[in-house]
């Protein structure tokens, strides 16, 4: 039975005549059919809209007690981590929760260049979803600024200070960023209201980004589409062959990966809530000094792929501008990867060998890029950035090319178990 002819009556039959609560169940949960073959990779959808109300509700506990000021920033986070009762426990959940955060989007982007998800007809998802990934940056660079310790003072300062490398408007452009010519009070607090502000324009882009979704339908490991096959099955006549009810089978199943996800976080955030320095750095526990430079700055690792990009390429002219430009880049060409990939196939299981090796290359490169990004500067490390740099960009660059050429797999007419 479609969700036009379920008629409800009690209470939520008066619910429904005034808002469509049973139908938007129906359409995005109940009656909304994905395919039979989803393996682990699916779990991190959901994963990641779990973080995001983790990140929203602490965040909110963490404002009613967090002072936007210079002279009281630092201390109010200690005030809320020594004498608010269970103070502690909120931050550690954000401050955890942002690198969690990243983890499961990173996890859920590869997914989907594993099975192909930003190919046709998931070109408008697939760029929704880049758009809620520069949200997620724009919302952790604000909140980056906000304990005020070193190197959040610092590496703001850094981050900050790239905009001054734009040619003519960079010095203009950078204090317009801080609305000052140094990290002050004023950059405190419009950060602060940038990051209060982001995380819910970030909610309505993910409902936007399943919207989309279920308009197009889910794709799977195989890259078959399940709306083109035959139709019918045990829950509805007009349903995919090779669809199962998103809810209870899926909603169940999810919830398994998000009990194996929470202990895991759990472990962390009880045992290792600033992971050995790389989610919490140790000289952020330390107060913000505009006359004492930590001997290495470094942003938090979700930003070093892109950090270590920056420093890899030669500044011209005394100007960091060429590497201001490369490190946007290699955000912004994410957007044109559904029309970069020319092979026949979506999944990786039917692609061919090149493809997988430039996978492959493409990963191991990104987490060379992150590790490198937290490194002090050295000519090796300079040197590894550059080489680890040119094959990230390769990934994309000759894809129109190794895609298409590539020896391919015959693709299964339906999806299989």
């Amino acid at each position: 039975m479609s969700a036009e002819e379920t008629t409800t009556t009690g209470f939520m039959g008066w619910i429904d005549k005034r808002f469509p609560a049973t139908k938007v169940w129906n359409e995005h949960l109940a009656q909304y059919y994905a395919p039979k073959n989803f393996n682990f990779w699916y779990y991190f959808g959901s994963l990641a809209i779990l973080v995001l109300v983790v990140q929203i509700l602490t965040g909110l506990f963490l404002a009613m007690s967090y002072k936007p000021s210079a002279a009281e920033a630092f201390a109010s986070v200690e005030y809320i981590m020594r004498d608010v009762e269970w103070g502690w426990l909120i931050r550690y959940l954000h401050s955890t929760g942002a690198s969690a955060f990243f983890i499961v989007v990173y996890l859920h982007m590869f997914r989907a260049l594993l099975y192909g998800s930003y190919r046709k007809p998931r070109e408008l998802l697939w760029i929704v979803g880049v758009v809620i990934y520069l949200a997620m940056m724009a919302s952790a660079f604000f909140g980056y600024l906000l304990p005020w310790g070193q190197m959040s003072y610092w590496g703001a300062q850094v981050i900050v200070n790239l905009f001054a490398a734009v040619p003519g408007y960079g010095p203009d452009l950078s204090t317009w960023v801080r609305g000052d010519y140094v990290i002050s009070d004023v950059t405190l607090n419009r950060f602060y209201a940038f990051h209060f502000v982001v995380p819910f324009v970030l909610a309505a882009l993910v409902f936007i980004h399943v919207v989309a979704l279920h308009a197009v339908g889910s794709n799977n490991p195989d890259g078959v589409e399940i709306k083109e096959g035959p139709k019918g099955n045990r829950w509805s006549k007009d349903a995919p062959s090779d669809g199962i009810p998103f809810h209870p089978y899926y909603t169940v199943k999810d919830i398994v990966g998000v009990a194996g996800f929470l202990i895991g976080f759990s472990a962390i955030l009880f045992y290792a809530p600033a992971f050995f320095g790389v989610f919490l750095e140790a000289p952020n526990f330390q107060p913000a000094n505009p006359m004492v430079t930590p001997l290495h700055i470094a942003p938090v690792w979700y930003f070093t792929p892109f950090y270590a990009i920056l420093r890899a390429v030669p500044p011209m002219y005394d100007s960091q501008f060429p590497g201001v430009v490369a490190m946007f880049a290699s955000i912004l060409i994410m957007f044109l990867l559904p029309w970069l990939d020319r092979s026949p196939v979506k999944s990786i299981r039917y692609k061919g060998r090149v493809s997988k090796i430039a996978l492959g290359i493409f990963v191991v490169s990104f987490v060379a890029l992150g590790y490198l990004g937290m490194m002090p500067v050295s000519a090796l490390a300079t040197f590894l950035s550059q080489v680890f740099t040119v094959l990230y960009f390769a990934f994309f660059l000759l894809m129109p090319i190794y895609s298409k050429l590539d020896k391919v797999k015959p693709v299964p007419e339906r999806v299989t178990a």
